[in-house]
């Protein structure tokens, strides 16, 4: 009998037919795949310590960056003495973890790799003490559009649709006044957008973070000063070397103050506060990757 694995697919996608021929297919392998779908975010606390009962090996989260990062959060929390390792399945409107991670789309390939794929140490960024993330934390305009992008157009775009829906509210444009200290680094002034990257890329594709790994110990801060305007600052993502007015720095840990309140987007779930502590726990959980993936070290 092969190893026993818990998929936990987001309710949104439980009628996927290709996951379900890809689970039937493995189940023939020999593999002990049991099936939890989620009704509500509570769900997926009360999966993970049903894994840890079973004692299973492996944790596959099926759904996007939100679904992919709680269920890291949830293995952190826990804190297991012999964890299992995280599988991933992209299931999402972005899927921007997977993608960067080289995951792959189908899913008889994606169910393999969660599967017998081999399991490494990866960095997970705690928020204030009681948030987590494994790719991204957004803030500024970026996060503006990302957690106000309407239902229905994520849907028929996909990751397009937060590009569209952002130059469709360019009127709304507004900085955020904030102070940002890391090592060896104090900034303040007007962002336009904030990326604290342990992954490299959020907003449906965008690289806010080119040069972050999940196993160097470091999370990659990237500012895009408010006195870069648009449609330059399009551009200026693409093309960092001509731009001055974009700020890249590597810390293990960093923090974010404003007199007013800020939104941070963490991979799709948006955390609002004043202040914000980012803190590196170095190789906190183990991730089922591609030996090709690009944000290993």
């Amino acid at each position: 009998m092969g190893q026993i694995s818990l998929l936990i697919i987001n309710g949104k996608n439980s009628g996927n037919e290709a996951l379900r021929q890809a689970v039937y297919q493995q189940r023939k392998e020999g593999n002990d795949i049991q099936v939890r779908v989620t009704w509500e975010s509570s769900d997926i606390q009360r999966f993970v310590q049903e894994a840890l009962h079973i004692q299973a090996q492996t944790i596959i989260a099926a759904g996007g960056d939100g679904t992919i990062n709680n269920v890291a959060s949830e293995l952190v929390r826990l804190a297991p003495s012999s964890p299992p390792a995280l599988g991933i399945i992209p299931l999402g409107t972005a899927n921007d973890f997977a993608t960067s991670a080289q995951i792959p789309l189908e899913m008889d390939k994606a169910l393999s790799l969660a599967i017998k794929g081999r399991a490494v140490p990866v960095d997970i960024i705690n928020v204030n003490k009681t948030h987590y993330f494994i790719n991204m934390a957004s803030g500024g305009f970026g996060t503006k559009i990302t957690t106000e992008t309407p239902e229905a157009l994520k849907s028929a775009l996909g990751g397009a649709a937060y590009f569209i829906n952002g130059l469709l509210r360019i009127d709304t444009l507004k900085a955020d006044q904030c102070t940002v200290e890391a090592e060896n680094f104090h900034w303040k002034g007007e962002a336009l957008i904030i990326g604290i990257g342990n992954g490299r890329q959020a907003g449906g594709g965008q690289q806010l973070c080119p040069e972050a790994l999940i196993n160097d110990n470091k999370l990659n801060i990237t500012l895009v000063e408010a006195r870069e305007l648009l449609p330059s600052l399009l551009t200026s993502l693409f093309d960092r070397k001509k731009n001055d007015k974009i700020i890249e720095r590597e810390s293990d840990w960093v923090t974010i103050s404003a007199a007013h309140e800020m939104v941070f987007n963490l991979d799709g779930e948006p955390l609002l506060g004043d202040k914000f502590e980012f803190i590196v726990l170095p190789e906190a959980i183990h991730c089922r990757l591609p030996p090709q993936c690009d944000l290993l070290s």
